[in-house]
């Protein structure tokens, strides 16, 4: 049991987090996703399931309230004896279990009780390749005598958009039908009638809820099911113990199967539900037989395991932390995987679109352990790019709609993650691969890349300086320069990280060869190097924007958020910043955002709402982008101490965000322990390092690329892998194994001496290599290379 507290532990191995109670702080739950089919459970037993998009293409209905969480997918037992009932999962009837545990795993949760003699564990999973899911159900009588048993499923159709808040409009959209033949309840959502040129908003969706046995009865009707006045705990068919066989159009639209079961003592009997997107009658019976099978279901839960094993092999470390080698050979890329590119949605946040900038970041996570799947969401995002070089700040699956703002880093994302593919692939031939753009034509990457470019670049003021727009990065800064007068100084940094990297590593290679584009950005790099320093010093560190009328935001003279972290760090990882100025900068960070839980975003956060800023001052004091720990950004952090050789503070600031180290104050913190947060509040707030916004947020994919390229300091460059480690001085080494280019590296790195940083000396496969960077070897095989910190 590692990082055990009073509600649960991971196993030994790290891929399971086991709940041993249900009354968690907030609800902690699983997103599980084959890529196509999703849903999200809570440890109680939450949760709803959607097809493609959370949004528009959701199955089940829920609503959210993270206090209650009485949403949800549930399975009624009743003792048709003793008239007794409880629920499978502790909601929504809440019985005292004699023993009740939640085990999420990679890819499924199983929900195990035991009440009044009888065992229970509901196995729900999604198996690879189909558009379903499964809640294998095992029930054991432990008692001595003769148990007769009625289950009772219950969830509510949705079958379209999730703001179907007007349920009284909504549901005479949506009918059942029950098929006999396939012991399945349909759900049938009627299509929108559209004018040409309309977009949708929603999916209308045809499911089915099926069983592996006979029903007894069904149910359709939700006024039937829990009965009028009664609650979710006590409904009104559970007590009378049987369902109406109700379906129509003309109801509150549910999905009920009553399973009866009886159970010798010792007997165990399995019974296997299924949920999922109708692809016609037809195929729809092959998945229900081939589902009704339990060894079937057995199988397909083994590929699933078999799949999360292998995809996330690529990358796994060992290290003296355990903390760390949890997050990172596990749950940050499951997390990043499951929960934000495939999923894309979760309890805090229900999405469903893909963000230009985010799934992009995300899409990072693949790069040791898949590249082609970078590759795709590359190539996915450049097709949402229109021709002037704007893009989509978000769009909807399906529909392929979402709002074409004035965010003016988003369309940089493509070159930035573009470029993280070639240095970790050295394939120059995705440049070649023609994309359309959203508003007709097509071009290579190349051009799609360089058209970000050149909008950026007609968007600079007159002192040099990019401007801010509707907002960069911080969606939140969206009033600081609607008028596009106002400039952003962390674009500045982060514009000229990219021209840098483009004209050294693509403009000036051999497969591109174009010289004097690459002089030019070079040039531009200097020059925007120059205006930053010029125009952007405040005296103890770079102020963060000015506003359309000129007035500075992140400055001394501000009295509120004098300070802003991007600003600073991004100094150090763009190399914008003079090394006088750097050192002022970072140790303005170390005084005023460096805090107990990781590094704030800004300090003092905004009191009152301000028109100059945006909603960001909406917020509370203290919480999200409001001088909280924004854990996307903390990350990067962790990247500027890093490359600045300064590991025990990188690692202190790598720790304070990772979430298994929140185990000893985890009544306060609430949030998963085995996912990051999108935030956690920061010192203004009153809830001080409460987590909040767990999984649907970017931090995950940079928390691994953090840890592994910048602690660890194993990265990939177009040369090979650069070995620079900047590790704490107790911890005298460290193993990876890294997918790399073809090949499999198996890394040690020995610091004998407590140096933390510093190549001595490097072996491949037994021979010395001259430098700190592993050549390609692109060979298909394992290779051992040994690392020795210190001085030369």
């Amino acid at each position: 049991m590692k990082f055990q507290n009073d509600y649960g532990y991971f196993t030994d191995d790290g891929k399971e987090y086991v709940i041993t109670r249900p009354d968690t702080p907030k609800p902690w739950v699983n997103v599980i996703s084959n890529g196509s089919w999703a849903f999200v459970v809570s440890q109680s037993g939450g949760g709803f399931s959607w097809w493609e998009n959370s949004n528009l293409a959701r199955i089940t209905r829920w609503e959210q309230d993270l206090a209650r969480d009485e949403w949800g997918k549930y399975i009624y037992v009743k003792d048709r004896e003793s008239g007794d009932h409880w629920s499978l999962g502790w909601k929504p009837v809440c019985r005292e279990f004699e023993k009740y545990e939640c085990r999420h795993g990679l890819g499924y949760t199983v929900l195990s009780a035991k009440y009044r003699g009888i065992s229970s564990a509901v196995t729900m999973f999604a198996p690879r390749g189909e558009q379903l899911e499964l809640w294998k159900v095992s029930l054991k009588n432990e008692s001595d005598t003769v148990k007769s048993l009625s289950m009772f499923t219950y969830f509510e159709w949705l079958l379209g958009n999730k703001d179907d808040t007007h349920r009284e409009f909504h549901k005479t959209f949506i009918g059942t039908e029950y098929e006999k033949d396939l012991r399945a309840l349909y759900g049938i959502k009627r299509k929108q009638l559209m004018l040409e040129g309309q977009i949708i908003s929603e999916w209308p969706c045809e499911a089915f809820f099926a069983s592996s046995v006979e029903p007894e009865f069904y149910e359709g009707d939700k006024d039937n099911f829990i009965g009028m006045y009664r609650t979710m705990a006590d409904p009104a068919a559970v007590e009378k113990g049987v369902l109406t066989n109700t379906t129509g159009r003309w109801n509150d639209s549910i999905a009920s199967l009553q399973v009866n079961v009886e159970l010798n003592p010792g007997e165990s009997k399995d019974v296997v539900f299924m949920l999922g997107m109708s692809q016609g009658r037809a195929r729809d019976a092959k998945a229900i037989g081939k589902y009704s099978i339990v060894k079937n279901v057995d199988a397909a839960l083994s590929e699933v395991k078999k799949f999360w094993e292998e995809m996330l092999s690529g990358l796994i470390i060992k290290t003296p932390d355990d903390a760390m080698n949890i997050m990172t050979n596990t749950w940050l890329k499951y997390q990043a995987i499951s929960g934000r590119i495939w999923g894309r949605c979760a309890y805090y946040q229900s999405s469903g679109a893909y963000g230009f900038r985010d799934q992009l970041q995300d899409s990072q996570i693949f790069l040791p352990l898949d590249t082609s799947l970078t590759k795709k969401q590359i190539l996915l995002h450049a097709a949402h790019q229109f021709k002037d070089g704007t893009v989509y700040h978000w769009w909807h699956t399906l529909a392929e709609w979402g709002p074409r703002t004035k965010k003016v880093d988003d369309l940089l994302w493509l070159v930035f993650v573009t470029l993280s593919y070639i240095e970790e692939t050295a394939d120059f031939g995705i440049l070649k691969e023609k994309v359309k753009f959203a508003d007709g034509g097509t071009a290579t990457l190349l051009e799609h890349c360089e058209r970000s470019l050149k909008k950026v670049l007609s968007r600079f003021s007159k002192r040099g300086l990019p401007l801010i727009g509707e907002g960069d990065w911080n969606d939140g800064m969206n009033f600081v320069g609607v008028k596009f007068k106002g400039e952003s100084i962390w674009m500045a940094h982060f514009f000229a990280d990219i021209i840098k990297r483009w004209s050294e590593e693509v403009l000036s290679s051999k497969s591109v060869n174009n010289k004097p584009a690459a002089k030019k950005y070079l040039k531009k790099f200097a020059d925007l190097k120059n205006a930053i320093n010029k125009y952007a010093w405040d005296g103890e560190w770079y102020w963060r924007a000015t506003c359309d009328d000129g007035s500075l935001v992140g400055s001394s003279k501000c009295k509120e958020g004098k300070i802003f972290l991007n600003a600073q760090i991004w100094a150090v990882i763009a190399g914008t910043g003079t090394e006088e100025r750097i050192k002022k900068a970072m140790d303005s960070c170390k005084k005023y955002i460096y805090r107990d839980y990781g590094a704030i975003l800004l300090y003092p956060a905004f009191s009152e709402p301000n028109r100059k800023i945006g909603y960001i001052s909406r917020y509370a004091a203290g919480v999200r982008e409001n001088g909280g720990v924004y854990t996307h950004a903390a990350t990067w952090a962790v990247i500027a101490e890093s490359l600045r050789k300064n590991p025990e503070l990188a690692f202190d600031l790598y720790s304070k965000i990772c979430p298994p180290n929140r185990t000893g104050d985890i009544d306060h913190y609430k949030a998963e322990p085995y996912v990051t947060p999108g935030n956690s509040d920061g010192p203004d707030s009153v809830n001080y390092g409460r987590g909040s916004w767990t999984w649907y947020t970017g931090s995950a994919a940079w928390l691994c690329r953090a840890g592994t390229n910048w602690l660890l300091g194993v990265r990939p460059v177009l040369e090979g892998l650069l070995i620079d480690p900047c590790i704490p001085k107790s911890w005298g080494g460290f193993e990876m194994t890294r997918k790399f280019r073809g090949a499999v590296y198996k890394i040690t790195v020995s610091d004998p001496n407590h140096v933390s940083h510093g190549v001595r000396e490097i072996k491949v496969d037994g021979k010395k290599i001259n430098g700190n960077i592993i050549p390609p070897f692109k060979d298909r095989k394992v290779h051992l290379v040994e690392v020795s910190l210190g001085r030369r």
